[in-house]
């Protein structure tokens, strides 16, 4: 198999905090569709293209991995993860039920405060829209909805969500685009706010089922156009 060598137009990193930084440019590099679905990620290239040693680069290829991003093969070295359908179906599955239960514990738990903190979020949501920054823009989405969990008040049903984004953040990653347009997904957070707000269970599972369910749907085609490196591991 022939390794991917070339430079992918990585930037040079000062010395600080190395693994994540290194970690968060590789997974802007698979954002951005510089490095594609089971495409190898050589840590000598990257770390030379970075102007630093090897060992961040795989102390954060480490990292990525145990976030979803990249798998690894011994001796083969790591390989950004491929997606199949029917993992999106179990992570979106999962959010569902984890998110609807959150909003009825957030509606029974909000005060003038934490409603306005939500509202602000919506807010930079919509400056984001006009944004050319994918990772941004998803990043302040999970903000959202993790504000939410927060509300509820259960640290257990915070810390499934929390392993759930690590796997969200990498299927839009994968994707390297949006499923909608972006402010058309800041105005879907204002009917998901609006219901908690009002404090009707039936309808904020109904409104909050509605929006994570559309996003499933939606993803779940992107992922099935998904192009593979030529050049990447069977996975």
């Amino acid at each position: 198999m022939r390794l991917i060598t070339p430079p992918v137009g990585l930037t040079a990193l000062a010395d600080t905090d190395l693994v994540g930084q290194v970690a968060r440019i590789l997974t802007k590099a698979v954002i951005k569709g510089q490095l594609l679905p089971g495409a190898k990620v050589v840590e000598a290239a990257i770390a030379r293209e970075l102007g630093i040693s090897r060992a961040p680069v795989r102390e954060a290829a480490r990292l990525l991995e145990q976030q979803g991003l990249l798998i690894s093969h011994p001796r083969r070295g790591f390989f950004v993860r491929k997606l199949e359908a029917t993992d999106i179906d179990e992570i979106y599955d999962l959010r569902i039920c984890v998110e609807c239960h959150a909003g009825v514990l957030a509606a029974q738990n909000l005060t003038p405060a934490t409603r306005d903190a939500l509202q602000r979020q919506i807010d930079v949501l919509q400056e984001t829209a006009d944004l050319d920054d994918p990772a941004r823009q998803v990043e302040e989405d999970y903000k959202f909805h993790r504000m939410i969990c927060e509300i509820a008040g259960s640290k257990r049903l915070l810390r499934l969500f929390d392993d759930l984004a690590s796997e969200l953040r990498m299927v839009i990653g994968l994707i390297g685009r949006l499923y909608d347009d972006p402010r058309r997904i800041a105005e879907t957070h204002q009917v998901v706010l609006d219901a908690i707000e009002q404090g009707h269970p039936d309808v904020i599972v109904a409104r909050i089922d509605y929006h994570i369910g559309a996003a499933w749907r939606e993803v779940a085609k992107l992922v099935r156009e998904i192009p593979s490196s030529p050049n990447g591991a069977n996975t």
